[in-house]
């Protein structure tokens, strides 16, 4: 087991923890990585380019001239592309660019993507992450304590004074990995994914969330 410091938000070390090699001592795939992020990145796009062939633009129902005898090069419509106003050779139109991963895909490429960055030390713990009240600067106090300016910070628990307090620093993400009860079974909420992992220099993640991300996924 990999055994990384724990800190807490003044930035002082205060203990140690073992992370749980099946989720961040795994082989890193980087091929399930890169494909993982091709898939969000395509999922998001909305696809929704369009422009006119030239049986879609209007006018040019007839030879501009006679074939031949004129001295201009033969033309059948002044709607074809070679013409101003005329159609788009091989016009872009709608599409759906999202594509499917299995489960099984899903859950190697966020293993190997926190793998990765146990291995490169950009993994931070911290005890805990609490604010009383939303407060950017408050949370830009606890960044500064790390040393941090570019950062996935990913919680325990849906807190959202710490996703309000640092949604207004453009270099700073935030994810959640809950654990809830829902009757006698367990519901999951996650917002945890391979891109914004792999995006910010740092992943900055509780000890509550790195135990339910080992309970989710190892």
């Amino acid at each position: 087991m990999a055994n990384v410091s724990v800190y807490n938000m003044e930035g002082k070390e205060v203990g140690t923890i073992d992370l749980n090699d099946a989720v961040f001592g795994v082989e890193v795939n980087e091929h399930l990585v890169h494909m993982a992020v091709v898939q969000q990145l395509a999922n998001n796009r909305q696809g929704t380019q369009k422009a006119k062939t030239r049986s879609e633009v209007s006018g040019g129902g007839r030879k501009p001239w006679r074939q031949k005898g004129t001295g201009h090069a033969r033309q059948g419509s002044t709607r074809a592309p070679q013409w101003k106003g005329g159609g788009v050779v091989f016009a872009p139109v709608p599409r759906d660019y999202s594509f499917k991963m299995n489960r099984k895909e899903k859950q190697a490429a966020l293993k190997s993507a926190l793998t990765s960055r146990v291995q490169s030390n950009k993994l931070i713990v911290l005890d805990e992450l609490k604010l009383d009240a939303i407060k950017t600067k408050e949370f830009k106090k606890v960044l500064d304590n790390l040393n941090l300016n570019k950062a996935l910070v990913v919680t325990g628990t849906i807190d959202q004074n710490v996703i309000c307090s640092a949604r207004n620093l453009p270099k700073v993400q935030t994810s959640y990995v809950a654990i809830e009860a829902a009757g006698e079974a367990k519901e999951v909420k996650s917002t945890i994914n391979v891109y914004d992992i792999m995006k910010y220099d740092t992943v900055v993640v509780t000890k509550d969330a790195i135990a339910n991300i080992e309970e989710v996924y190892a």
